[in-house]
């Protein structure tokens, strides 16, 4: 029989993550309020603290700003690949005109 994972958005990850960090909350007593697994609550609490102090965190993001910096890092790759193919045309390029 497969054991079947069940999935939380962003919202509730940072909702129990406020509970225990903020609110000053046990991680036991939580998971047993919620029905939640004690690994993935610690993780969601790590994740959370590493996002506080700026760090990227693992996993997918759980704050709004972290989200959106990796948006922008995702932009960012892909402006550099786009500019890097620019200047190999036009280096091919300019190699054709001589």
């Amino acid at each position: 029989m497969t054991k079947k994972y069940r999935k939380f958005d962003a919202a509730f990850k940072l909702d129990v993550c406020k509970l225990i960090v903020d609110q000053g909350q046990s991680v036991n007593s939580v998971c047993l309020d919620m029905n939640l697994s004690d690994t993935a609550v610690r993780r969601w609490v790590e994740q959370y603290k590493a996002e506080l102090l700026g760090g990227p965190g693992i996993g997918n993001p759980l704050t709004s700003e972290q989200q959106r910096i990796r948006q922008l890092e995702q932009q960012i790759r892909q402006l550099k690949m786009d500019n890097d193919i620019l200047k190999k045309a036009t280096a091919f390029f300019a190699r054709e005109l001589k």
